[in-house]
């Protein structure tokens, strides 16, 4: 009888504390739908209905690898939203309010979720997916890199802003992902300019890679055509103190001599000489730096001989072409990259880099293009820049005289004349037997004559012989 009564005091208490709980609940969800139409009025009721318990702030979902998923939307987020328009539903079609939350969707990891999710981005940005399924950050994903931003990483799904909004230096989504590199921008003459109250001309991150098709700007020219995509008479302007101007711009990247304070290096592609691009790993096969590391030996770096030796097998695959090294002078790293000074501190002291142990000789590297773009790396002795076996693949690259590395000066000078000699020895040659040949041929022909003619003196002895017979007839 105690039990009993005991059973039922515990269910009476239990009864009332979830009708407290279902009255405050009630409260909070009126108290939201309330907030939500004093936002504003035009929020229609299904999505009213939806913020009902979706503006609870502790409204989660528990996942099956034992996270949470936070369900909360900001209500007047959401109606100051650009999404506004289209509603909940417009994005969540495949959610029946009747049902709801009944036949909730099973999640087993909040960002595999959300990667799912962004899909349904195409269906109204069908052109925008498209580029940037063609990017670094697509990319990324594909190989199962977690991390990599989809659409709502930089867009908020319930809070979307217009696109103005995303083009100021404090809202740029790029920063959440890529803060020292927007550090760097944000002190550089550019962030400066675009800091300035109403500036808009000074390049935003989006402006030189693009929105939703960002690609790597070290890839090929990338970076170099950014630049000029503003600076176009860039070229122009320093031909008139820079010698060799157009070689400069084909072989030093803009940062740097544009950042002055950066380390610089020198970075040899792999090229093909046939094709006039870089060299490219082909997705899941990584060769080059099984082969780099095959061939350094002594896990150094590769040295010389090495390097010949690592061209060499890459030449043996077959492909059109041929398979060499094209050298390029540029900053360290991406944080250095977008370190620009003003003009009047970048470097215009070309003895900076054309004199002998110049800093940026000092380290060199080995690269080919990624599958998704970005250069893989691999180090090289610096004493690869003075060997007689980077001379040929080299070329393009070394200017004669340009680091003061006497050897290269004297490799390049012997190649230059056996370049010059040979032709006009060869030539040389060809016209001395000419005219040897026309002599041999001109004394034959006298030869000949003097054969076929009589002499001179048996000519008049024979005209003597003539007359004493006539004379004796006589």
């Amino acid at each position: 009888m105690a039990t009993s009564r005991s059973t039922g005091t515990a269910t009476v208490v239990t009864f009332k504390a979830n009708i407290v709980i279902a009255a405050v609940a009630g409260f909070l969800a009126l108290s939201t739908v309330s907030w939500a139409r004093a936002a504003d009025k035009s929020l229609s009721e299904a999505d009213e209905t939806c913020l009902g318990c979706h503006a609870q702030e502790q409204l989660e979902k528990k996942l099956a690898d034992n996270t949470s998923l936070s369900l909360h939307v900001q209500a007047d987020a959401f109606a100051r939203s650009v999404h506004r328009q289209i509603g909940c539903a417009g994005c969540h079609s495949d959610i029946s309010p009747a049902s709801h939350p009944s036949n909730a969707k099973e999640i087993t990891a909040a960002r595999s979720y959300s990667i799912a999710s962004a899909k349904v981005c195409g269906t109204c940005h069908a052109e925008t997916i498209k580029q940037y399924e063609a990017s670094i950050h697509a990319s990324l994903v594909r190989d199962g890199n977690l991390s990599a931003p989809v659409c709502t990483d930089c867009h908020k799904p319930h809070e979307v802003s217009p696109r103005a909004v995303y083009e100021t230096m404090a809202v740029i989504p790029c920063k959440n992902c890529h803060a020292a590199v927007f550090d760097a921008y944000a002190d550089s003459v550019h962030g400066k300019a675009r800091s300035k109250p109403g500036q808009r001309a000074a390049p935003l991150c989006s402006d030189c890679h693009s929105a939703h098709g960002v690609a790597v700007a070290s890839a090929g020219a990338g970076r170099k055509a950014a630049c000029l995509g503003c600076h176009a008479g860039a070229l122009d302007t320093h031909r008139k103190w820079l010698p060799n101007a157009a070689l400069h711009f084909e072989t030093v990247s803009c940062p740097a001599c544009h950042a002055p304070t950066a380390n610089r290096r020198v970075d040899l592609r792999l090229f093909n000489s046939a094709s006039m691009q870089d060299l490219t790993e082909q997705r899941g096969v990584p060769n080059f730096e099984r082969r780099a590391r095959t061939a350094d030996k002594q896990g150094g770096g590769l040295n010389a001989i090495e390097l010949w030796n690592l061209l060499k097998v890459f030449n043996r695959d077959g492909a059109a072409g041929r398979t060499t090294l094209r050298g390029t002078m540029e900053v360290s790293g991406g944080v250095e990259a977008h370190q620009l000074a003003d003009k009047t501190g970048a470097i215009s002291d070309c003895n900076i880099c054309h004199r002998e142990g110049a800093e940026a000789f000092q380290r060199v590297t080995v690269s080919i293009a990624g599958p998704d773009g970005r250069q893989v790396r691999y180090g090289a002795d610096k004493e690869v820049l003075n060997s007689v076996l980077s001379v040929d693949s080299m070329g393009g690259f070394y200017a004669i005289g340009a680091t003061r590395i006497k050897l290269l000066d004297v490799l390049f000078l012997l190649a230059l004349a056996s370049g010059v000699v040979v032709p006009v020895t060869h030539l040389s040659a060809k016209l001395f037997f000419k005219r040897y040949l026309r002599a041999i041929e001109a004394e034959k022909a006298a030869d000949s004559a003097r054969v076929r003619e009589p002499p001179a003196d048996a000519a008049r002895n024979n005209s003597v012989s003539g007359g004493d017979s006539r004379a004796q007839k006589e």
